[in-house]
């Protein structure tokens, strides 16, 4: 008898356990749908804006499919001289927040002292300064003590300020994850420091240094506080945006926005394109 009970219960328990899986899918694909449509909804209305011959950017007050934003946009000096000077800004700083993240990650890494809790304290704090604070204390530091105008200059190293300590992070997780039996054996065969890093450390830190130029990069380019507060009377894409939002939105913004969505998705792409490629090799 009891045999049987024993045998019955699971049964019995099943429609209950069956109904609330069907209710844990249920709310699993309700906050799947809610999270998708609030990332992505804002994207799809800013491209449709962007081929709406309506003046103001607007997808409700639809006034025809039209492309003469996207042939507005190069005729934008100003849009188009605040791009390049986003591109040298974001070349400034990858070549100053790379190597002084990779000299604070290895300072780090390699010293042996209770010093290094308090030295990786006031290496990460930038990333806790507002951006307002460091743009308007670099751009007087070097206008004052070396006479240098606020420009592309001080907005690079303003801004590589704080991606420098993104970047020492990154290379801190991946010094972490070293052997470095190649290190000393290497030393202990009578190998110069500086030989040892650029044949063994370096080679092993190539992936994050390209990773650590990538976020560099998006960083600087969407950057705006510390910018606007660095760059004196000179601008790049984001703050000329900005400005503009002052006076109302054009649609050639949009237009912008859908440039910048299609090289994500083309990056992203060739991205995974070459990844599998290299795994199938």
């Amino acid at each position: 008898m009891s045999a049987a009970n024993t045998d019955i219960a699971p049964t019995a328990h099943a429609p209950a356990r069956k109904k609330t899986r069907d209710w844990s899918d249920a709310i699993l694909a309700g906050y799947l749908v809610v999270f998708f449509a609030y990332m992505f909804l804002p994207l799809l209305f800013m491209v449709a804006a962007a081929f709406n011959a309506n003046p103001t950017p607007s997808v409700t007050d639809w006034q025809g499919f039209s492309l003469k934003w996207f042939r507005e946009l190069p005729q934008d000096q100003r849009f188009i001289d605040g791009l390049l000077h986003s591109l040298q800004i974001a070349f400034g700083v990858i070549v100053i927040a790379i190597p002084l993240g990779l000299a604070g990650a290895l300072i780090l890494t390699r010293l042996r002292s209770g010093a290094s809790t308090l030295l990786y304290t006031v290496l990460v704090s930038p990333i806790l300064t507002p951006g307002i604070v460091l743009g308007a204390t670099t751009m007087i530091f070097w206008r004052d003590v070396f006479g240098v105008e606020a420009g592309l200059l001080t907005a690079s190293i303003a801004q590589a300020a704080f991606i420098a300590s993104y970047c020492m992070l990154m290379f801190m997780a991946r010094l972490q994850r070293q052997d470095r039996v190649l290190e000393e054996a290497a030393l202990d065969l009578g190998a110069s420091s500086i030989f040892v890093f650029r044949r063994i450390t370096l080679p092993f830190l190539m992936p994050t240094v390209l990773t650590a130029a990538v976020i560099s990069f998006l960083q600087s380019i969407e950057n705006y506080n510390t910018t606007f507060f660095a760059i004196g009377s000179s601008w790049t894409l984001v703050t000329e945006i900005g400005a503009r939002m002052r006076f109302g939105l054009s649609p050639v913004v949009n237009v912008i926005g859908v440039i910048f969505v299609l090289i994500t998705i083309v990056a992203a792409t060739a991205w995974v394109l070459s990844q599998r490629s290299d795994k199938s090799g």
